[in-house]
């Protein structure tokens, strides 16, 4: 087995179609353990990123190291030791569940307890259902199933709540979670600003074929000038004339006075200030949140539009 710092590592990575450049020079790496996530709209890139660490596209320039070999030269090494969730998975109607598991397990060197598997994705009873009879959900668990089928080292999950509902996308947000639990390196694509925050230990954030903000959600955030947001409610109506409080730019008295937003860009030290002006009045504070730039907020600063623009 060869030694390696990182389960990825990519290095001025370019791709280029013609004179069009899908992926400018682009560096990141990924720790053995982590699920680390590539954001951003589409068309940024990310797929073309994904498809190269696959060994599925050849890439046009820079180091690509995937569990330590090279996807373009070591193609069969890397794909016998990798799992790929894409897009979108599409089975023959006819094949079942534990068929297609089968067929997929005998593409590998090694493979895992099939039903240790179908359990752990909540598909035991499903395993003798054609495929054409399984729900979304129930499709989109399987294709992680097959992604899982030879113990894989490293996963890729391509977009893989788009199209979905809400209720079978957190369903695959909660499979997600339990396999970081589990420590199993993860490299998920999204454009969904949920999935990144909750899902990913870090992001790199992608547009136009380059990576613009790399590092924890949280990191990201906190190193990018932005407002936060204190909201108050108050059982009592507050005063019509609200004091300025430090490091606050402006707020918004709501309909009847009882609530107040308040915008921040140090909202540390506006918390406390705006909690004794309520206790000056004299007004009991009923509920109190504060939130905080999203990342969607850091990509609409850093770029000027929305991730899914």
């Amino acid at each position: 087995m060869r030694a390696m710092e990182s389960a990825i590592r990519v290095a001025g990575l370019k791709k280029s179609y013609g004179d069009f450049q899908a992926v400018r020079g682009i560096d990141f790496a990924v720790d053995s353990g982590e699920v680390f996530g590539l954001l951003g709209p589409n068309g940024a890139g990310k797929t073309t990123t994904v498809e190269i660490l696959e060994g599925l596209r050849p890439r046009s320039g820079g180091e690509v190291r995937v569990l330590g070999y090279d996807p373009a030269t070591d193609t069969r090494a890397v794909k016998d030791r990798i799992g790929v969730c894409l897009q979108s998975t599409n089975l023959p109607d006819k094949i079942t569940v534990r068929e297609a598991l089968g067929l997929f397990a005998s593409f590998y060197s090694r493979a895992t307890d099939a039903d240790k598997l179908l359990a752990r994705l909540q598909l035991t009873e499903k395993r003798n259902e054609y495929y054409s009879k399984l729900s979304g959900g129930q499709k989109q668990r399987v294709a992680l199933a097959l992604a899982m089928v030879n113990d894989p080292s490293l996963l890729f999950l391509d977009e893989p709540t788009t199209g979905l509902d809400p209720q079978v996308r957190l369903e695959i947000h909660s499979l997600i979670a339990e396999l970081r639990d589990a420590k199993r390196t993860i490299l998920l694509t999204t454009h969904y600003i949920e999935e990144a925050e909750r899902l990913c230990d870090r992001v790199a954030i992608i547009d136009q074929g380059k990576i613009i903000a790399l590092g924890s959600p949280r990191e990201i955030q906190s190193r990018t000038p932005g407002t936060s947001r204190i909201e108050i409610v108050t059982a009592q109506p507050m005063p019509a004339e609200v004091p300025r409080f430090e490091a606050a730019d402006r707020y918004v008295l709501g309909e009847g006075a009882r609530t107040l937003t308040v915008y921040s860009t140090r909202p540390a030290r506006t918390v406390p200030e705006l909690v004794k002006w309520i206790d000056q009045n004299g007004l009991d504070l009923e509920d109190i949140h504060l939130k905080r730039p999203t990342l969607e907020d850091v990509f609409i600063e850093l770029t000027g539009k929305r991730l899914r623009e």
